[in-house]
């Protein structure tokens, strides 16, 4: 990562070297919106944890649950793994809390079950989508195609890979119509 500029230098060099100009332009611009998706990805699932985690705490001191700053960070960053991670944490919370109090577990549970019900259709899509410039509905669509095709790690990679499509789609369909007489 300390030689990162380096080596995007030398990559650069060598595409122009070895290729068209106009392609290596076209090559770099999609290079550079990838790794600005990728990272803007990155954040934005930082910040979702941090509310999942945030909601799970919340939750837990109303119900005057044991192990809060726990159970709400395993959460958090079980969650990192998108769709079945927060359900790992789920399963080791109650865990942690059942060998408490039993009763309190079940209650876990179901306020894990309201929670993540929220997070699933309101708050990932809308955090996650803002931040690598996708619509709710794409994020879901991409999550789901990507676990589809690919598991776990397909559900992760799908988002930014359909995030740089749709840009470089909603580029090229820009400057059509800007050229077109219409």
């Amino acid at each position: 990562l300390f030689q990162k500029e380096t080596l995007a230098r030398q990559g650069r060099k060598i595409l122009y070297a070895f290729t068209k100009e106009r392609f290596a332009d076209r090559l770099i611009h999609i290079l550079r919106l990838s790794n600005s998706t990728f990272s803007n990805f990155l954040s934005g699932q930082c910040i979702e944890v941090c509310i999942l985690g945030a909601m799970i705490a919340i939750a837990m001191a109303i119900l005057k649950m044991p192990y809060i700053p726990l159970v709400s960070v395993l959460v958090a960053v079980t969650a990192f793994i998108p769709i079945v991670g927060a359900w790992i944490g789920c399963v080791l919370g109650a865990f942690l809390i059942f060998v408490n109090d039993p009763m309190l577990a079940v209650w876990f549970v179901i306020m894990f079950l309201v929670i993540q019900q929220i997070e699933n259709s309101m708050i990932y899509p809308r955090v996650v989508g803002t931040s690598v410039g996708l619509s709710g509905m794409w994020v879901l669509v991409a999550v789901t195609i990507g676990g589809e095709l690919m598991g776990i790690i397909g559900m992760f990679l799908m988002i930014p890979l359909v995030s740089v499509r749709y840009t470089v789609i909603k580029e090229a369909t820009n400057k059509k119509l800007e050229n077109s007489p219409v």
